[in-house]
């Protein structure tokens, strides 16, 4: 049995590790949730597991909760609550799956009170890689992806020499605008940047699948998580999203984790590692499949995955800023403040701006991504930055 934290239980990945749990009644309990701001649902899932802490974003939202729970719930609030749940004395591990850059506090307290980390929540790693996987060897604690494609890339390399891998090989659908020519990008509509035709995700994520800035974080992502240079992870579209990400072996060889797409085994693999339990969840049929289809990706359509690249061989403050920016644009386009194709044009004008600081503090960091979504702001001609 694992104690498991689950901070953003109410989002995309957070239901689904609640479906895990439900499924593993005897392998999974979960003692603490977080949610930013779904009251309702939160309430559901507390009074379903009956953890021991749960948080809310507001202290209002907590408050109502707490009238509505018993006293043996115990009830926080904000940043604080976070960091309660990601110490939680209980805990064996903590699930980070909270959008955008929220989850780096509590991800670092977790690995210092000495808990296991499964990372959904890209921008941890992203913004401070180096920081946190140095945190995890000081503190000899597991920082496991959850990320299909990590995941399979983790599988992959399980009893395998770092100094064996030739290339990560990044598996990306393609998203929905793969056979869409680039003379109508500009055109593209929020409600069709939000169709994604394999996955079912939050609308941050979906956006970011659909210019590819998604695939561009899990490079730098992959970079840290399995301590290979920038220059040996790579990107291959796969538009039938079977086939999670692939290792490439100096003598040739490639390994590969295949799986229909469902967010429910990666984070079943995650929490129950490093032994596997029986789900019947995920069912594949190859046959059924008949073919699997692989392409390069179309770098003029997508130049997130350049942009991506260029940060993560730069390093220092950069990916910080690339994640930042990145946010701000999809948030603009989201309100029809901006084009599709002015994300990643945003995004490019802000990093080149920017002053690069190498193996910054924790505190530059932020600076950074401070300093990134003002910038952005200024740039797209918005208002102050929400950080």
């Amino acid at each position: 049995m694992r104690n498991v934290v689950l901070l953003g239980s109410t989002g995309s990945i957070g239901t689904s590790t609640v479906k895990v749990a439900e499924d593993l009644p005897d392998d999974i309990r979960l003692v603490g949730l977080a949610a930013g701001g779904n009251e309702k649902l939160l309430l559901q899932q507390a009074q379903q597991f009956r953890p021991e802490l749960v948080s809310i974003g507001s202290a209002e939202k907590a408050e109502a909760l707490r009238n509505q729970l018993d006293s043996s719930i115990d009830v926080s609030w904000g940043e604080e609550g976070l960091i309660k749940l990601a110490t939680l004395p209980t805990a064996d591990i903590v699930l980070i799956a909270i959008v955008g850059t929220a989850g780096l506090q509590p991800a670092l307290a977790a690995i210092r009170a000495g808990k296991d980390i499964a990372v959904a929540s890209k921008e941890i790693l992203v913004m401070a890689g180096e920081i946190v996987m140095e945190e995890a060897r000081k503190h000899g604690v597991n920082v496991l992806p959850v990320d299909s494609e990590h995941s399979a890339i983790f599988q992959c390399l399980e009893g395998q020499a770092v100094e064996s891998v030739n290339r990560l090989i990044l598996t990306a659908s393609g998203g929905p605008f793969r056979q869409t020519p680039i003379g109508e990008f500009s055109a593209i509509t929020v409600a069709q940047a939000l169709k994604h035709p394999s996955w079912v995700m939050g609308p941050k994520i979906t956006i970011d699948s659909a210019t590819m800035f998604n695939k561009g974080l899990e490079m730098i992502e992959a970079r840290w998580l399995f301590n290979i240079p920038m220059s040996q992870v790579d990107v291959i579209v796969h538009p039938q999203s079977v086939v999670h990400s692939m290792v490439e072996f100096i003598d040739g060889s490639i390994l590969s984790q295949l799986s229909m797409p469902d967010m429910c085994l990666p984070i079943q693999y995650a929490l129950t590692w490093p032994s596997r339990t029986r789900s019947n969840r995920v069912q594949t049929n190859l046959a059924a499949l008949g073919r699997l289809d692989f392409e390069a990706p179309d770098l003029a359509k997508f130049p997130a995955i350049k942009l991506a690249q260029r940060a993560g061989e730069i390093g220092g403050t950069l990916p910080a800023v690339l994640n930042a920016a990145n946010e701000i644009a999809v948030d603009a386009f989201c309100n029809e403040q901006i084009s599709f194709t002015g994300i990643a044009e945003s995004v490019s004008e802000v990093m080149t701006r920017h002053e690069v600081i190498q193996h910054p503090t924790l505190e530059e960091i932020i600076e950074a991504d401070r300093w990134a979504r003002e910038t952005t702001c200024e740039l797209i001609g918005l208002g102050q930055a929400t950080v």
